[in-house]
């Protein structure tokens, strides 16, 4: 449990209780007492979406959760892990700087451990309401009155039961209670005919007969369930405790709705003898009690004395209004699907895509792989949640820096050098002027910030836009949204802009695509080349974020791919690198 997902959890149900609550409120007298009730069942759903798998909540980038907001100026320091070592080539260096973010990690295990520990405090509470349930069943025995065996006979009959609920009795309680999903006990107390009349006893048997009818126990125990595991939002306490109300009063009008007119006092009355007499607290309630606190029995008795039969006008704006409510609810998935990762997602829905399990390759690391063949237009993924996963570019879009900055004019394939500010930068290699063959070689970072503050931000924005680049967010700041911060793209998408730019479907200036070609030239052997570009995200001195892209040109065919591999400190591009050329060497690409 993160804050983040806390709070979307804590936004989407206080949300749904409040819409209920104001619907509730504003349409009083256009809402049946069951259909008042069934509204609840709206929050139930509200409830389980952010629960469910993610698979099951892909709908798509149209939602997105940018949880980089709050980043901050890169910082000057560099990772002690991002080193050059001389085993490395150049242009598999990490020469990344390391940004500075608010770091939730002990945040997050304090709301796990808190969560976690309310979770068994509520277990418990559930546990020991369950033992006194046990101990009632065990006092159990039954019903041996024959008057009261063919009163329970007629009850259900009325009510067209044909299941055998065991009516039983016990010493241990002073009210009318039902229990039990595969065997429901429905349980009197003790010497029951003696101070009361049989109408009264009628009355309890067709509302104990009522909630078994319809299903309440069941919905007793998912209500439980979803306390336990929203312990900590108050509305959803306030909200399952207005819900057992209505339940009770769906019930009383579904009992008055057999009865004839002059029944109803009587009825009333009966439901009064029980007042203060519960035997659970209805928080922890996982059985059906006749009796209610004060406040909740002075409002049954109201509806009771004020009831009268539903019209079907009365039924038909229920059911309208409750449609209402259920396609509002229906519509808050999207927002769910945002809030797990906190992060974007996109829906690759593509016919020619093999996935292959390619775990060996990655050394235990979070990660994904995309390969595509141009020839056959096939893609191969390895894993398939990843590769939809929008995460930052880093470093991979310096290829895009640069092609901006030739297309608008700020260098040009023949003066493309930037002079040193002579500010003294982590790795030697930075500490010179630049032209764009070194910056790239090099990922000098304050070379592409420069191309990047001369280009302006509102033409960055449109080249994302034309070229269709990522979640096109560059609200973290012109010196670095594309540094673990709001610029954010997936690995599907990585190989499909490459591809677009090594085809040039942008309608770029063929000598500045070429250009951009020949500096992201990687090797050569056996007549293939290599071009790609690493990526290293490094957040709070820790590499989190590694990424290698790039293209694999061979005589008769070119193969476009990306890897990138996610840790909380050793994600490097030199790694994403190794697993990428191993890979392509074992498909015999490259």
């Amino acid at each position: 449990m993160s804050a983040l997902h806390l709070a979307g959890y804590t936004f989407i149900s206080s949300f749904v209780v409040i819409i209920i609550l104001l619907i509730r409120k504003l349409f009083k007298n256009q809402l049946t007492s069951k259909w008042q009730y069934n509204l609840w069942f709206t929050l139930l759903i509200a409830l389980t979406i952010p629960l469910l798998p993610t698979d099951l909540l892909d709908f798509g980038t149209k939602f997105t959760w940018n949880e980089n907001q709050n980043s901050i100026s890169p910082s000057s320091n560099p990772s002690r892990e991002n080193l050059v070592t001389e085993s490395e080539r150049n242009w598999m260096q990490d020469l990344s700087i390391s940004v500075n973010r608010f770091d939730l990690t002990l945040l997050n295990q304090s709301i796990t451990i808190i969560w976690i520990t309310g979770m068994l405090v509520m277990i418990a509470l559930v546990i020991h309401a369950w033992i006194k349930l046990q101990r009632i069943k065990k006092s159990t025995s039954i019903v041996e009155n024959q008057e009261i065996q063919t009163l329970f006979e007629q009850c259900k009959q009325s009510l067209h039961i044909s299941r055998k609920p065991v009516l039983v009795n016990s010493p241990l309680i002073k009210s009318p209670l039902t229990f039990g999903i595969f065997k429901t006990y429905i349980i009197l107390p003790c010497h029951a005919e003696a101070w009361l009349s049989k109408e009264d006893l009628k009355y309890i048997l067709l509302h104990e007969l009522c909630h078994y009818k319809y299903k309440d126990i069941a919905t007793n125990y998912l209500v439980v369930l979803f306390q336990i595991l929203y312990w900590y939002n108050p509305l959803v306490w306030i909200a399952f405790r207005e819900m057992r109300l209505d339940r009770e009063i769906a019930c009383d009008s579904s009992v008055l709705k057999m009865l004839d007119q002059n029944h109803y006092v009587a009825y009333g009355n009966t439901i009064i003898k029980f007042a203060d007499q519960a035997f659970l607290q209805n928080q922890f309630a996982i059985a059906n009690q006749l009796a209610s606190s004060k406040k909740q029995l002075k409002k049954r008795i109201e509806r009771i004395a004020t009831f009268t039969t539903e019209s079907r006008l009365l039924k038909l704006k229920s059911i309208v209004i409750f449609l209402l409510l259920a396609g509002f609810v229906v519509n808050q998935i999207p927002v769910a699907s945002a809030m797990p990762y906190g992060e974007d997602r996109i829906h690759f829905d593509n016919k020619q895509t093999v996935y292959e399990d390619l775990s060996t390759f990655f050394n235990g690391y979070d990660g994904s792989f995309v390969l595509y063949d141009l020839q056959k237009a096939q893609y191969l993924i390895y894993n398939k949640d990843k590769s939809v996963l929008r995460v930052s570019p880093n470093s991979t879009y310096k290829i895009y820096s640069a092609l901006f900055a030739l297309e608008s004019g700020v260098i040009t394939r023949n003066h493309n050098s930037m002079e040193w500010n002579g500010e003294t930068y982590p790795y030697e290699a930075w500490n010179q002027n630049q032209n764009v063959f070194n910056a790239m070689e090099n990922s000098v970072n304050w070379y592409f910030q420069k191309l990047d503050n001369k280009i302006g931000k509102e033409n960055i924005q449109a080249y994302f836009q034309q070229i269709n680049y990522g979640n096109q967010n560059v609200s973290g700041g012109m010196e670095g949204y594309w540094l673990e911060s709001s610029l954010k793209i997936s690995p599907i998408e990585q190989v499909q802009t490459l591809k677009d730019f090594y085809t040039n479907q942008f309608e770029f200036d063929e000598k500045n695509v070429e250009l951009i070609k020949d500096a992201i030239k990687l090797e050569t052997k056996d007549n293939v080349t290599l071009y790609g570009k690493t990526g290293t995200g490094t957040i709070n001195d820790k590499n989190v974020n590694g990424w290698f892209i790039g293209y694999v040109e061979a005589k008769n065919n070119t193969y476009f791919f990306a890897t990138n591999i996610e840790s909380d400190h050793q994600a490097k591009g030199s790694i994403a690198t190794n697993i990428t050329k191993s890979i392509l060497e074992d498909k015999n690409i490259y």
